[in-house]
């Protein structure tokens, strides 16, 4: 796969495919993680004398224009880092040099169809592609998977970064290797879990998907998350882990409450004894130190989703414990993305691990050992 820097941008314009699918709330940016990501490859282009045209895709507007996911606060971010003026352009508009931003990709129906003739008027912008918006390499959208199959292309550094981190957690990692995933459902995680049995050495289970691991074992989860349909699939995982010797942690105690609200009564009661009625939001604070002592002689981490409902104070720690306890680990740490990503920025602790990742979606379908549209669009 070719990097951005074996492309001769001199004069040429530019045109990067970005993953700048921020979150939004009332039209403001309240992470622009993906945003800062995305400036090396683009300010190496301009340093280099070619002239960039950025286009990313914004939340799901449902193939029409809708102006709560214009892309116009991410080019007011984007200027803002470069220090300069960066114009909006509307899909089919001419786009201005030395910078402009498209419009959100997804106003139009035929980037998520990967339709060829979409792909076409967008290679128009550019003389040559920049792949860079790992979020969106697990799509075979016409801008990931399209475009690089007609203009000359390579993967700009944040892609070739991600891929490297990915390659170093499938291929011969350091021992032990601890893997901890969280998140709502079981069924979002089955393909991955069911892929990393056969090369991690600890797999640790928290987050709402916890409890449908504790179902199977036939224990009562109270009102709490339960996908009763894959209990037998989970019954089958938790045999496969047994029989390679995969040492895999449930949590032992979790946060319950009636309700899910910042105010809500919270109780700690043992995992195996939820009560009717009440629902596990968190882990509690003997998984938390169950899991760290897991971590600890750790060489290897991949983190991906939370422990519980993180966003609301009563049910963070958790969250917030697991995080401290990746970061305080000696080896390659990487937070795969998404929810996880945005926890350690509320956390403040960002900057405590060896890579977090642009792409949970991404960064997951790789694990499952799924060739990526994207990354094979670059590497043809």
């Amino acid at each position: 796969m070719r990097s951005v820097d074996d492309l001769a941008v001199e004069g040429r314009r530019v045109l990067v495919r970005c993953d700048l699918n921020v979150p939004l709330e009332d039209g403001r940016i309240t992470d622009d993680g993906r945003i800062r990501a995305s400036l090396p490859t683009i300010r190496s282009v301009l340093d280099r004398g070619g002239s960039v045209v950025v286009m990313s895709h914004l939340g799901r507007p449902k193939g029409k224009p809708d102006p709560k996911y214009s892309l116009a606060p991410v080019a007011a971010r984007l200027g803002e880092l470069l220090g300069t003026d960066v114009p909006l352009v509307a899909l089919g508009d001419k786009a201005p040099q030395p910078i402009a931003l498209l419009e959100n990709l997804r106003y139009d129906p035929r980037e998520e169809s990967g339709d060829e003739e979409f792909a076409q008027e967008l290679a128009t912008y550019g003389d040559v592609y920049v792949g860079d918006g790992f979020g969106a390499l697990h799509r075979a959208h016409a801008s990931v998977a399209g475009v690089p199959k007609i203009l000359e292309h390579a993967a700009g550094y944040l892609v070739a970064k991600e891929l490297e981190v990915l390659r170093a957690l499938t291929t011969d990692p350091e021992r032990p290797y601890a893997v901890v995933l969280g998140g709502s459902k079981v069924s979002d995680k089955l393909a991955v879990i069911t892929n990393l049995l056969g090369v991690v050495d600890r797999l640790l289970v928290g987050g709402g998907m916890c409890f449908t691991f504790l179902a199977a074992q036939g224990y009562g989860v109270g009102d709490s998350l339960l996908e009763a349909d894959q209990l037998d699939a989970v019954r089958g995982m938790l045999a496969d882990a047994k029989d390679r010797g995969v040492q895999l942690l449930l949590p032992t105690d979790v946060v319950v409450a009636k309700e899910l609200s910042d105010t809500a009564e919270t109780r700690v009661v043992p995992a195996t004894e939820i009560p009717e009625g009440w629902k596990g939001l968190d882990i509690g604070p003997d998984s938390v130190a169950a899991f760290a002592a897991a971590l600890k002689d750790a060489q290897t981490v991949f983190w991906n989703g939370p422990m519980g409902v993180f966003e609301l104070a009563p049910f963070e720690a958790g969250t917030r414990g697991v995080a401290e306890a990746v970061a305080a680990s000696q080896g390659m740490t990487v937070v795969g993305g998404g929810d996880s990503a945005a926890a350690v920025r509320q956390f403040g602790i960002e900057t405590s691990f060896g890579h977090i990742s642009t792409g949970g979606g991404a960064s997951l379908e790789y694990l499952e050992g799924k060739t990526l549209p994207g990354v094979a669009a670059l590497e043809g």
